[in-house]
């Protein structure tokens, strides 16, 4: 099996090049799909994540309501950090698990682990090959802008507390620009994969 990284900025692309790789036959686990997972009641951060917030971030029918506990970490760069050491392990041992599973079925799997702060973190290491996903930081505003709902200087905020694309490429296997067409983009992806293809075998 071979594990591939792929990461990049708020609103930089990841999500559909990660698409595009399923498409051309890798097998994909969105970290944020497995972070929401983890939050749930019963899942294996919840306990913990109330215990050091407090019950103040629950809704009515008790689950954690994400944009309370987003509105007390962000901007606490402390509180972030301690809720980020609960749910990272919680989301990785998820990620090892599915991993685990795939390579057992197909030994020549391609498995794509999509998530935005593999380099932030130093977790890019645990991967065979890192995709890092960018595009121009106009773009990146815009697009998130519209995605959100987001005001300029709320996306800008974010975007200052993500390390820049100039130096997360530095640690990158392989480069997808998304600054031009889908369709260009959706070409790149599949140079990339036929180049990890040729690895995994």
């Amino acid at each position: 099996m071979l594990l591939v990284g792929l990461t990049g900025g708020l609103a930089t692309g990841k999500s559909f090049v990660g698409q595009e790789l399923q498409k051309l036959g890798c097998h994909l686990i969105q970290a944020d799909e497995l972070g929401h997972q983890v939050l749930l009641q019963g899942g294996d951060a919840y306990e913990a994540v109330v215990a050091e917030f407090g019950k103040e971030i629950l809704n009515e029918a008790g689950e954690i309501d994400r944009r309370k506990l987003g509105s007390l970490v962000f901007g606490d760069p402390e509180r972030l950090a301690r809720l980020n050491a609960i749910v990272h392990p919680a989301v990785r041992r998820k990620e090892r698990e599915i991993a685990a599973a795939i390579a057992a079925r197909e030994p020549d799997a391609i498995v794509v682990v999509e998530a935005a702060i593999l380099v932030e973190t130093g977790s890019y290491g645990r991967f065979d090959k890192l995709i890092v996903v960018v595009c121009g930081r106009e773009q990146q505003i815009e697009r998130a802008m519209k995605r959100s709902g987001l005001s300029r200087a709320e996306v800008e905020s974010r975007l200052n507390r993500q390390l820049a694309d100039e130096e997360k490429v530095k640690f990158a296997d392989f480069v997808i620009d998304t600054s031009q067409s889908k369709a260009h983009t959706a070409e790149e992806t599949r140079l990339v994969y036929e180049a990890l293809r040729r690895v995994s075998r």
